[in-house]
């Protein structure tokens, strides 16, 4: 029998696009050498630069999916992305305390996504008041600077903040006293946020300590980024 490979559960909506969502995940968390887990939470409208609609996935087929998979594959982490609604994002996090009272240190990261990068829903009714059941949930948020506001204080004690929409020569990504610094890239990219948490999430599900974890992703997704490339005029897709 093969070896067994590291899992990390995927909870994200589905961009026909292939620049970000669960195309982003799943080859984020296979080039880090872990297997994903693929459950859609949303169907979108989308290409690479906007969202027109998102229609968010029945919640109990969502638990039905999570439950079988849980019952016959180890989890080794999970990544979440949009929940669709309110009521997928309570249904979700249902599941996952199910999954920590078996499994306790059961890494889950959190790309808490409130809009596309030209400000486009992703969710049904508020994003902010659809993801509120899973913050607390969250191991690690890998929130952006805008996205980092509007959560204010959260209870989350691992918060890498992406400094990818600001300004300046250089992208300053901060998690608590720890900054790192890369240079910031011409151009727009489609799903840099996706590929960066689930790449954490992956090397989590690997064992590895949140530092290392944190520091591999980065550099992963900074490399991605410089290596995007075009489908259409607008953003780019980093190459996973």
């Amino acid at each position: 029998m093969p070896a067994r490979r590291a899992t990390v559960l995927v909870l994200s909506g589905l961009d026909p696009s292939g620049g970000a969502g669960m195309a982003a995940d799943v080859l984020a968390i296979a080039a880090q050498g872990a297997h994903a887990l693929p459950v859609v939470t949303a169907l979108t409208v989308q290409d690479n630069n906007r969202v027109h609609e998102v229609v968010p996935v029945d919640a109990a087929l969502l638990e039905r999916q999570v439950r079988l998979l849980a019952e016959r594959i180890g989890i080794d982490a999970v990544k979440i992305g949009i929940p669709g609604s309110r009521a997928n994002a309570e249904a979700l996090a249902g599941l996952l305390r199910a999954l920590r009272a078996a499994k306790p240190d059961l890494p889950i990261v959190l790309d808490p996504v409130l809009a596309s990068g030209h400000g486009d829903a992703l969710a049904r009714g508020d994003a902010l008041e659809a993801l509120a059941p899973l913050l607390a949930l969250a191991s690690v948020l890998v929130p952006n600077l805008g996205e980092a506001a509007a959560l204010g204080q959260v209870a989350c004690p691992q918060v890498l903040v992406t400094g990818g929409h600001g300004d300046g020569p250089e992208v300053v990504n901060r998690w608590g006293t720890r900054e790192w610094r890369w240079e910031r890239l011409d151009g727009q990219f489609h799903g840099s946020g996706c590929t960066l948490a689930a790449a954490i999430a992956a090397r989590l599900a690997l064992g590895e300590p949140l530092d290392t974890a944190l520091e591999r992703a980065q550099a992963y997704t900074h490399q991605a980024l410089a290596d995007a490339f075009s489908i259409a005029p607008g953003q780019s897709i980093p190459l996973r």
